[in-house]
């Protein structure tokens, strides 16, 4: 019972948990700003010494600071209090921090909150998530951080971060490529749409190259990854595409949290189906054993 308890994630629910720091808002504080329980010291400010986000665009920062010298920081951080008393540690607004540093703010707008580790954890991957200068790669690991972590479903992840579920199963599916292409999604020389074009193909990293030195572009990319399936797969492709969008949405869902290849054939007509799940290893086999015999009676509608 306490296994599976840990497995939901948050006592309190990733809803309640965002509303309660507003993550949803802006970072100079638009729209809908929560108002400040009390204002603290930058110098009693310290950042998360686990916060999975390293790197601060010093450009990005500055635009910031220069945003806060003429409003000021409407939107206040999140913080804990520190162990043994002696400052906060910041939950939500490390760029803010930083930001206000240069703009040469003395004090900062805070709501003070009793946070554990586990739930500290959280909001910075979700804090980092809603940053529009993730990479793909980069997003994908952390929507599947908050799944391996903390038990959330793609389904709720989508709900509560505004999110279509087809995009966060697609991401997650980019995780299943090679490191070399991973690696080119990293650094910008393949986009989103030319990775996913590759995923079923024989050999991604190879195909990566030829896209990247022929400056192909994503349905050019495709054409590519079609003539390089063979028309055995392509059969079975097209029988996957002429699926409604809402079961690719669960084979993705289901793949992805399962890291095997599903598959659902279901009739409309009688609303029966079936669901295939292929497995690699006697590993593999375990776990979906496994897997299946943990699912909550709750599922099960």
């Amino acid at each position: 019972m306490d296994k599976k308890q840990e497995r939901r994630g948050l006592g309190r629910g990733l809803s309640a948990l965002m509303a309660d720091v507003n993550l949803t808002a802006a970072p100079d504080g638009s729209p809908g700003p929560r108002r400040a329980e009390a204002t603290v010291a930058v110098e009693l400010l310290f950042p998360n010494p686990d916060q999975p986000r390293r790197d601060f665009s010093p450009e990005s920062l500055a635009d910031l600071a220069a945003s806060l010298r003429q409003k000021g920081v409407i939107q206040p951080l999140i913080v804990r209090p520190r162990a043994g008393g002696d400052g906060y540690e910041i939950v939500a607004g490390e760029r803010r921090w930083r930001a206000a540093q240069i703009a040469q703010l003395h004090e900062l707008p805070v709501l003070v909150r009793d946070l554990t580790d586990a739930e500290v954890l959280e909001v910075a991957i979700i804090e980092n998530i809603q940053r529009a200068d993730l990479n793909p790669i980069e997003e994908a690991l952390a929507f599947r951080q908050l799944m391996d972590r903390f038990g959330h479903t793609q389904e709720r992840l989508a709900e509560a971060l505004s999110k279509s579920r087809s995009h966060i199963a697609n991401l997650l599916r980019l995780l299943h490529l090679p490191d070399e292409v991973q690696a080119h999604l990293r650094s910008g020389a393949l986009s989103a749409g030319h990775a996913r074009a590759l995923i079923t193909t024989p050999n991604p990293a190879d195909l990566a190259r030829r896209v990247i030195a022929g400056g192909l572009s994503v349905r050019e990319t495709e054409k590519l990854a079609q003539s390089a399936i063979g028309p055995t797969n392509r059969r079975r492709t097209s029988r996957s595409e002429g699926k409604d969008a809402d079961t690719r949405a669960l084979e993705a869902d289901l793949s992805a949290n399962l890291q095997m290849a599903v598959t659902i054939s279901h009739d409309p007509g009688n609303g029966g189906g079936s669901i295939s799940v292929r497995y690699r290893t006697l590993d593999d086999l375990d776990l979906l054993c496994r897997a299946l015999s943990l699912i909550p009676t709750d599922l099960a509608r």
